[in-house]
């Protein structure tokens, strides 16, 4: 099976952990710390997308 590309908001806060110096797979609270960009992903992303495009975003996430 291939490997399936990334949502756009995982890829994001990956990006922000690489941008921070940090390994997005690490343990941080419990989870990845990836995870724990998502809220400053979510507010770029929702200023950046009309609400349309975020919803379909989401969405696709969701399956």
């Amino acid at each position: 099976m291939a490997n399936l590309p990334k949502p756009p908001r995982e890829r994001t806060a990956r990006a922000l952990c690489a941008h921070h110096g940090l390994p997005p797979d690490v343990t941080f609270e419990g989870r990845a710390m990836w995870l724990s960009y998502l809220p400053q992903v979510d507010a770029v992303l929702r200023t950046a997308l009309r609400d349309e495009d975020w919803a379909v975003m989401v969405e696709a996430e969701l399956g």
